[in-house]
């Protein structure tokens, strides 16, 4: 490929997972029956018909869920810690409104729509191994994190792998990259 640069790391793999997640208006379906942890629900798609309290607890265990999923996803890499360097980042594509002003779901025009709809969560988990080999300082990201005010947007993801995968390539912006301080990224 042209513009693209070996590098002196070990052949990387990287495997990407879509969740369903906390897609609505159906969370009901996206939740198994031994999960539901809140409660009262409202089991049906025409969420506006829903209580306020029965919408945000279906939501809720959704996020629930989608936890416990993580949780096992970074148990299974961690079996893996003694034969690779592992880590695992979660990006949601959007947030959602639960009946705030008037609105339910996404997709709200970006200048229009409220904060639940544009901040999203992040979550990245690194083995010791990924940590050493790409020279992440780990109290320096905790630091960005605790100070980051919604700088942060889907738009750093691109550069952000490439950067933590050594990826050398002209469509690599370091001013996106959100490892790029704390890490040892060439």
């Amino acid at each position: 490929m042209t513009g693209v640069q070996t590098c002196a790391l070990p052949i990387s793999k990287i495997v990407a997972f879509h969740l369903v997640g906390s897609h609505g208006p159906t969370y009901y379906e996206r939740v198994p029956k031994n999960m539901e942890a809140f409660a009262p629900r409202c089991n049906r798609s025409d969420i506006q018909n829903c209580t306020h309290e029965e919408l945000v607890n279906q939501y809720d265990d959704t996020i629930h869920f989608t936890d416990y999923v993580l949780s096992q996803m970074i148990a299974k890499l961690k079996t893996y810690e003694p034969k690779y360097n592992v880590a695992l980042l979660y990006l949601s594509d959007h947030g959602e409104s639960l009946g705030e002003d008037g609105l339910y779901l996404h997709g709200t025009p970006y200048l229009f729509a409220p904060k639940y709809q544009k901040h999203v969560p992040l979550i990245t988990w690194f083995g010791q191994g990924f940590i050493k080999q790409r020279g992440i300082n780990m109290a320096c990201l905790k630091q960005v994190a605790l100070n980051q005010k919604s700088g942060l947007s889907q738009d750093n993801l691109f550069s952000s792998i490439l950067g933590l995968m050594h990826v050398s390539t002209k469509l690599y912006d370091s001013s996106l990259d959100m490892f790029k301080k704390c890490s040892n990224n060439a």
